[in-house]
C-alpha cells in the first residue's frame, strides 16, 4: 500500500501524486491508515521526473498523522533551504548525495546513510553540496503544545 499526501511546508514545493484518490485521506491530508510502506528508491525516481524544481528543491509528504510527518526532500546541487524551523523534533536522514546542515552557527556535513536529529523550534538551514535526497521525519506536537509555543511554525 502506498499513501501519499502533500502539504506545503517550509516554503518547499510539494506535490500530490496525480493517481492518488481521496480514499484513505482526511480533508487535511492526514493518512487514515495506520500502516504504509514506501519504496524510497522509486519515490526518488518519480521525484526526479518532476524537474525542474522551483527553487532547486522538491518535497513530497509521504505520511502524515496528527503526531508524525515523513517527507522526502530532493535537492539540486547548490540548492539552499533558507533558515526555518519545525515545530516538532526532527530527524534528517541523507539517502543520496551530501548536504551541509547549519544550526546555531555550526555546519554539520551529512552524506548518504548519515542522520542528524534536532529538537523542536530550533532554527536551521540546509544546502546541498551535490544532488541529494533526504528523508525528513517530524514528531509533531499535540495541538495544545503547538498553540502554547512562543513562536508558531509551519503546517498547523
Amino acid at each position: 500500500m502506498k499513501c501519499i499526501a502533500a502539504r506545503p511546508a517550509n516554503g518547499i514545493h510539494t506535490e500530490e501524486r496525480s493517481s492518488m484518490t481521496t480514499e484513505g485521506f482526511a480533508d487535511d491530508g492526514t493518512t487514515l491508515k495506520d500502516l504504509a510502506q514506501f519504496d524510497l528508491e522509486q519515490e526518488m525516481k518519480e521525484s526526479e521526473q518532476k524537474r525542474p524544481w522551483p527553487m532547486g528543491h522538491f518535497a513530497k509528504t509521504l505520511f502524515k498523522k496528527s503526531d508524525f510527518r515523513m517527507v522526502l526532500i530532493m535537492m539540486d546541487s547548490g540548492s539552499l533551504m533558507k533558515e526555518h524551523h519545525a515545530d516538532g523534533t526532527i530527524s534528517v536522514q541523507v539517502l543520496k548525495g551530501s548536504i551541509d546542515f547549519r544550526v546555531r552557527g555550526e555546519t554539520h556535513g551529512l552524506s548518504a546513510n548519515s542522520v542528524l536529529t534536532l529538537g523542536a523550534s530550533i532554527k536551521h538551514e540546509l544546502e546541498a553540496r551535490e544532488e541529494s535526497a533526504i528523508l525528513l521525519t517530524i514528531a509533531w506536537p499535540s495541538n495544545e503544545n503547538l498553540q502554547a509555543m512562543k513562536h508558531r511554525g509551519y503546517g498547523t
